[in-house]
C-alpha cells in the first residue's frame, strides 16, 4: 500500500512539474522580449543551478506579468468605452464596475502565482521573486527604519515588517512602478503614524539619523 501511495505521489509530482509554456501568443514580440528579460533578471538572483528549472521559473514570472497586463488592459478598455459612450451616473457606474471587475480578477489569481512557484522554489526564493517584482522596497524600508531608530523594540520591528510584507503583496499586483511605490508609500505613512503614537519624535529621529549617515561618509 505504501508503495502505491508513493508511486501516486511521484506521478502527481511529475505531472505538476511539466514544462511551463510561455504564454506569448498574440503579444507584441518586443513586449514579450522585454518581459522575459525582466523576469530573467529576477530568476538570476535566486541561485538556481539547474538551467531547465530556472527557465520554468522565468516563464512563471513572465506569465504573471502577462496576466496582470491583460487584467489592466481589459479594465482600461472598459473605462475608455464607458467614457466615450455613456454619461452621468451610467458612466460612473460602468467605470466603477470595470475597476471592481479588475480587483476581483486580481484577487482570484493572486495566490496561484506563489503556488506555481512553490513547485520549483523554496519559501525564501519565492520571497526573492516578490522582492524582485517590487524593487526590493520591503527590506530597504525596513532596514532604514531600524537604522533611523536604533531603539525600536522587537514588537515594533515585527509590526513594521508585517505591514511591509502586506504592502509587498499588494504592490506585486500593481500595474506599474509608480503604483507599486505608491502602495509602499501608504504603508510608510501607517508606520509613521504608529511610531508617533508610540511616542517617537520622528522629526528628531530623522535629523539624528541624517547626522549619523553624514558622519560615516554616507549620502542622504
Amino acid at each position: 500500500m505504501k508503495k502505491i501511495i508513493l508511486s501516486a505521489l511521484l506521478l502527481a509530482a511529475t505531472f505538476a512539474m511539466q514544462a511551463v509554456d510561455l504564454k506569448s501568443e498574440g503579444r507584441d514580440p518586443e513586449y514579450v522580449s522585454s518581459i522575459v528579460g525582466r523576469s530573467q533578471k529576477i530568476t538570476d538572483k535566486l541561485g538556481i543551478n539547474d538551467p531547465a528549472k530556472a527557465k520554468e521559473v522565468t516563464n512563471i514570472i513572465a506569465n504573471r506579468y502577462f496576466k496582470l497586463n491583460d487584467i489592466y488592459e481589459a479594465r482600461d478598455a472598459k473605462i475608455k468605452a464607458a467614457k466615450e459612450t455613456l454619461t452621468g451616473d451610467a458612466k460612473n457606474a460602468a467605470i466603477d464596475a470595470a475597476r471592481n471587475e479588475a480587483d476581483a480578477a486580481l484577487y482570484r489569481c493572486h495566490f496561484e502565482f506563489p503556488a506555481d512557484l512553490s513547485l520549483y522554489l523554496t519559501p525564501e526564493q519565492i520571497d526573492g521573486v516578490k522582492d524582485g517584482m517590487t524593487y526590493g522596497v520591503l527590506m530597504v524600508t525596513y532596514n532604514s527604519h531600524l537604522d533611523m531608530i536604533p531603539t525600536l523594540t522587537d514588537e515594533e520591528k515585527a509590526q513594521i515588517m508585517a505591514w511591509l510584507v502586506e504592502a509587498r503583496e499588494l504592490a506585486m499586483d500593481a500595474e506599474n512602478s509608480n503604483k507599486k511605490h505608491g502602495v509602499f508609500g501608504k504603508y510608510k505613512g501607517r508606520i509613521n503614524n504608529y511610531l508617533a503614537a508610540r511616542g517617537y519624535d520622528l522629526k528628531k529621529e530623522r535629523e539624528a539619523w541624517y547626522e549619523r549617515i553624514k558622519a560615516r561618509g554616507g549620502q542622504i
